[in-house]
């Protein structure tokens, strides 16, 4: 027999798919200015439903840039307090002509809803406020003390929840956090993350001269702005994709040869990874290492844009004063973003032309964090999936970066649960972007089964 919570849960799964689909309704881009107020009102829905299910001292925290939505609950006495997070921004939809449906109008295919946020995050982080909501609904109670934070930029690197995370500590005293934004390894598999790649993002801004030029006239005798930044980024690696900053591997962690050897157990097809996932003819990287080893135990380098020059229709003799790279770099345990960033901006400083000049600014950075699985609540956890979802839990990292879970950990000493129910094949952060509706569903009760068994570890008293 369920639990209360689970049946009410069950019983009230279409509901939950359509108030879903009102808050993906709404086009809360955290990175385009003419969205701001869709941010904020995906905001103000959110605190409105969290002060409808029960929860309390529910209100905006206001940011430098989009709000903050925050709710406790707190009579558990002797019970662990849990941080429930997640994030409400979207990223764009473009390009708009691949989508099979609007990315704005919540449409079922094949047994998955599609819009942006589907699964990143809005559907993961409503999955935390319906178990919630059955938990209240059903106990009249929660079994554990709750915080709930939610914010608006996460998809533009997260500065306002960083800096009150940074500044406010009390405010979000708990013992571990839940954190629902990965992914499941394949179909009906339940996963736990136990580790995250953190990140530098980065432009390189390359000057050569104070104006554009006619090349007739000054080709061969001016420098060029983008053929030097261009020489800089084949420097940064080499054709195996090994970095070649000095230093940069230095103090990395490696996985353990037990974590090697479960990775090594897990349903995956390099094959099927190639042609299906990446869509590429090969999937090159350093050799010697797997790709599961590649994308989430090493570090990476990715250029994303080169923009500035002439890019437009027909033909333009023009030699750019000016060129810019936005570059990223993975980092893995062992890996410090302040460290990372000086080699990095040392090494281009020290390999770019003579006679041009080059600044390197950091964007945004996220530290990298492996999470011990002999903690009580990954263990509730894995006891949580086991019983909802019937298989055997596995343990992954992820190659992403969620910057929040090392902010949780240096600020407030806390461990993440990071229990994802996305899939591979879901189309975060591109067109046609989806989530399985029965992950949703199943979602929501092995989130309620969770919360209700770390209800049963022994915690501090309420409201700490």
């Amino acid at each position: 027999m369920p639990s209360p919570a689970i049946a009410f849960a069950q019983q009230n799964q279409a509901r939950f798919l359509e108030e879903l689909k009102a808050l993906l309704r709404i086009p809360s881009i955290s990175t385009l200015p003419e969205h701001k107020a869709d941010v904020r009102h995906a905001a103000e829905v959110l605190a409105a439903e969290l002060k409808r299910i029960g929860m309390e001292n529910v209100r905006l925290i206001e940011t430098a840039g989009h709000p903050l939505v925050y709710a406790d609950w707190l009579h558990a006495s002797g019970t662990p307090t849990a941080l429930l997070y997640g994030h409400y921004d979207v990223q764009p939809p473009d390009p708009l002509d691949e989508w099979l449906s609007p990315p704005f109008e919540p449409t079922e295919r094949n047994g998955n809803l599609y819009a942006r946020g589907a699964v990143d995050d809005k559907g993961q982080m409503y999955m935390h406020v319906k178990a919630l909501e059955s938990l209240l609904a059903s106990e009249g109670k929660l079994p554990l003390n709750v915080r709930v934070i939610l914010e608006g930029e996460e998809e533009v690197g997260g500065e306002g929840i960083a800096t009150y995370v940074a500044s406010q500590p009390a405010e979000l005293e708990a013992d571990f956090a839940l954190v629902s934004d990965t992914e499941m390894f394949a179909p009906g598999l339940p996963t736990l993350c136990v580790g995250l790649r953190g990140m530098i993002y980065t432009e390189i801004e390359v000057r050569s001269s104070r104006t554009d030029l006619h090349s007739g006239m000054y080709g061969g005798a001016a420098p060029n702005s983008f053929v030097s930044l261009c020489q800089i980024v084949a420097k940064l690696k080499d054709e195996s994709g090994r970095i070649l900053i000095p230093g940069i591997y230095d103090n990395i962690i490696p996985p353990s040869s037990e974590e090697l050897a479960a990775w090594r157990s897990l349903p995956f097809d390099e094959e099927e990874y190639r042609e299906n996932e990446v869509g590429s003819k090969t999937l090159p990287g350093e050799p010697g290492y797997s790709v599961l080893e590649r994308t989430w135990a090493r570090p990476t380098l990715d250029v994303h844009g080169m923009p500035g020059g002439f890019i437009g229709a027909g033909a333009k003799t023009v030699i750019p004063a000016k060129a810019t790279a936005k570059v990223s770099i993975r980092l893995v345990p062992g890996m410090n973003p302040t460290e990372t960033f000086a080699r990095y901006r040392g090494f281009i400083q020290h390999i770019a032309s003579p006679g041009v000049d080059v600044d390197v600014r950091l964007i945004h950075s996220g530290e990298p964090c492996l999470i011990p699985v002999d903690n009580p609540y990954i263990q509730a956890a894995t006891v949580a999936l086991h019983e909802i979802w019937g298989r055997e839990t596995v343990f992954i990292r992820s190659g992403g970066s969620i910057p929040i879970v090392g902010d949780f950990a240096r600020h407030l000493n806390l461990p993440s649960v990071m229990m994802g129910f996305g899939l591979p094949d879901d189309n975060l952060h591109a067109p046609n972007e989806k989530f399985l509706i029965a992950n949703f569903h199943q979602g929501i009760e092995s989130i309620i089964r969770f919360l209700e068994l770390t209800g049963a570890i022994a915690g501090e008293p309420a409201g700490k």
